[in-house]
């Protein structure tokens, strides 16, 4: 299966290469490898390949209006767009490429001003993944597994003859067994059999060149396995019919591809981790979500600051009063320059851009000590510090999230919420005992802090222990290993620029924990017997301060 993922992926840019229009493109999900850039070198397109970065602006990308050039010159200066010169698009990370830059390759590709789009995703999850608006318009995905064969894979016999219109047909067919509702896959594999045919040097389609572009073209797109079809036995005889000319179209449908094959080449594709998504047909399928979820960099609108200069990339926008501003005292010098010129008179420094200053929610983490014998109270303890910091969120906007580690692992109990009847749900009743796994506490916390922080919130987190940590990381029981895997946690938590506040609950204060909290470049509060309300006030001073 490794060997023929590969000779598929290899087939898959060749054809790519004989008619990058009509295909659009291929989406190649591998990590940066020695194994990808062997797989890219034997790509080669007729036009040059240029890298398509995901941050590129509107100007760049469709060409327009220099504005700083064209007030400099009087004259009216164009930018020309990225696929002005043909080329054959890059994209690194594509998994990264905003919903938005994606539809707007999606229409070049659709109006056939790209030649063809290399689609390099990265992803991991299955989250992860190039905007299905951009990679549903690309023939191929690309996913070889395994080790690269140093041996290619032989040539399969070409087949009967098959009118191109019938091929069609049965291409439409296939995709409805298979669940494809658009009917762009049939009209991208039909491209794909033809320069399959113009590959093997031939000016006419065969039912292998049919068979190879259902395998390339729909694996990846199918969500539904097709039934088993009946046995010859159980079919029943179709009724007679006197109409001459139906045989004749009987005849026609003797050279179409058998059914069964093409079925059996597709499911034979299917991807591992897209059989457990997959239902038999005519059962029901659950909707799920609706892709990829939505990104943005602050979850609040900001406030405006004053405007600076720059210059227009087509992301920012111009404040016009200050342009102005910056222009009119300039007027009377530039009028004695040019005394021919009518109205106002500007020049790229004046342009003035907008500002505002972004404002995101604030996230405590509460990453609490659940071991030992005295991990009872320091839960209600905990518990009840965060419903109060809770009913102070509606007016401060603050979320707060908990995570408790015991044992040999820690758990996200409360993930972020302001939702006071969700977290006195979730906080009712929390485990306790067994070792101290500080390090994984802080892991876990690290990670949640970093979620949180794509999503425009910014993290704090809030240590709760006694500072005993006796479980490593790796879950073995080693005091020794466990203080440095916790020292380690904390320097990454300070790499990241996370905020950190440590609450030595012990009886008596912890020098480790001291030490911790000076690697964390966080305050250290001492609060033996604390209750709800202390641990509340020590949290808010040692936030606000």
């Amino acid at each position: 299966m490794s060997a023929e993922s590969w000779h598929n992926a290899a087939l898959a840019l060749k054809l790519l290469a004989i008619d990058p229009v009509g295909l659009g493109g291929a989406v190649i999900r591998m990590r940066a490898s020695p194994a990808r850039d062997a797989l890219l070198a034997d790509f080669r397109p007729r036009h040059p390949i240029r890298k398509l970065p995901i941050g590129i602006a509107d100007e760049q990308l469709f060409g327009g209006i220099d504005l700083s050039a064209t007030l400099a010159s009087s004259e009216i200066i164009e930018n020309k767009g990225f696929f002005h010169t043909s080329c054959t698009a890059m994209i690194p990370m594509a998994e990264r490429c905003p919903t938005s830059l994606g539809a707007k390759l999606a229409t070049l590709s659709e109006r056939s001003l790209t030649n063809g789009i290399l689609a390099l995703d990265e992803g991991i999850e299955e989250d992860e993944s190039t905007p299905t608006v951009l990679s549903e318009r690309l023939a191929f995905h690309i996913c070889p597994e395994g080790r690269k064969p140093s041996v290619p894979a032989g040539t399969n016999p070409s087949g009967g003859p098959v009118d191109r219109e019938e091929a069609l047909t049965q291409l439409t067919l296939l995709a409805a067994r298979f669940g494809i509702p658009s009917l762009r896959a049939p009209t991208l594999a039909l491209k794909a059999a033809s320069a399959n045919a113009t590959l093997m040097g031939r000016d006419h389609l065969t039912d292998q060149d049919v068979t190879v572009a259902a395998s390339l073209v729909y694996p990846h797109r199918a969500t539904l396995v097709p039934e088993a079809e009946q046995s010859e036995q159980e079919k029943t005889p179709p009724p007679p019919q006197d109409d001459t000319g139906d045989g004749q179209d009987s005849d026609q449908e003797l050279n179409l591809p058998d059914t069964d094959m093409l079925i059996a080449a597709v499911k034979s594709l299917l991807p591992q981790g897209l059989l457990s998504g997959l239902v038999p047909a005519g059962t029901a399928r659950q909707s799920g979500g609706a892709g990829a979820g939505q990104k943005r960099s602050s979850n609040r609108r900001g406030r405006p600051l004053p405007s600076r200069p720059g210059r227009l990339d087509g992301t920012k926008r111009i404040d016009l009063i200050g342009t102005l501003r910056a222009a009119a005292p300039w007027q009377p010098l530039r009028r004695q320059q040019q005394p021919g010129k009518q109205g106002l008179l500007f020049r790229p420094s004046d342009i003035r851009l907008k500002r505002y200053q972004e404002q995101s929610d604030r996230l405590l983490i509460f990453c609490v000590d659940a071991s030992g014998s005295a991990a009872v109270s320091r839960l209600g303890e905990a518990k009840g510090a965060i419903e109060l910091l809770l009913a102070e969120a509606y007016a401060s906007r603050d979320q707060v999230s908990l995570i408790s580690f015991r044992g040999t692992d820690a758990e996200v109990l409360l993930p972020p919420t302001r939702s006071l009847v969700q977290t006195k749900r979730r906080l009712s009743a929390l485990p306790g005992g067994g070792g101290t796994p500080l390090a994984t506490g802080l892991q876990s916390a690290l990670l949640l802090a970093l979620q949180s922080r794509s999503k425009g919130m910014t993290p704090t987190v809030v240590l709760i222990t006694d500072g005993r940590a006796n479980i490593a990381l790796d879950g073995s029981a080693n005091r020794a290993l466990a203080g440095e895997d916790a020292t380690r946690m904390a320097r990454a938590l300070t790499a990241s620029g996370i905020a950190s506040l440590v609450i030595d609950m012990s009886n008596r204060p912890q020098p480790s924990l001291a030490a911790l909290s000076r690697t964390l470049s966080a305050p250290y509060v001492p609060l033996p017997r604390a209750d709800a309300h202390r641990l509340t006030s020590a949290v808010n001073s040692a936030l606000d301060g």
